[in-house]
């Protein structure tokens, strides 16, 4: 549902002078068949070994990753973590919270 949300807003997000990923634990070859299954315009980046996902501090404790969206500027800085990201409206949210933090737009 989140990959559809992106999916959806893609030229809303695309507006803006960013890059934008998914990230999981799944394997490489399991997220490159779910990008291809939900024609995901934007990259999945794959973590099997979690160690992304630990150094994030998203890692739950039976191995999955919470979805949460980190918003970060040009220069590394985290502007902001949002911890309650709802699935079936990532995109909107995304756009709007961008747009809110004053990300250039193109």
């Amino acid at each position: 549902m989140q990959c559809k949300a992106l999916r959806d807003s893609a030229r809303e997000i695309q507006s803006f002078d960013v890059a934008y990923f998914m990230a999981s634990v799944d394997t490489l070859e399991d997220n490159t068949a779910f990008a291809a299954e939900h024609e995901a315009g934007f990259p999945i980046l794959a973590d099997p070994t979690k160690e992304m996902a630990g150094d994030y501090d998203v890692l739950m404790e039976v191995g999955f990753a919470n979805r949460w969206t980190y918003y970060i500027d040009k220069d590394g800085m985290i502007l902001k973590i949002d911890k309650e990201t709802n699935p079936a409206t990532a995109g909107r949210d995304l756009t709007q919270t961008m747009d809110e933090l004053g990300f250039p737009k193109i």
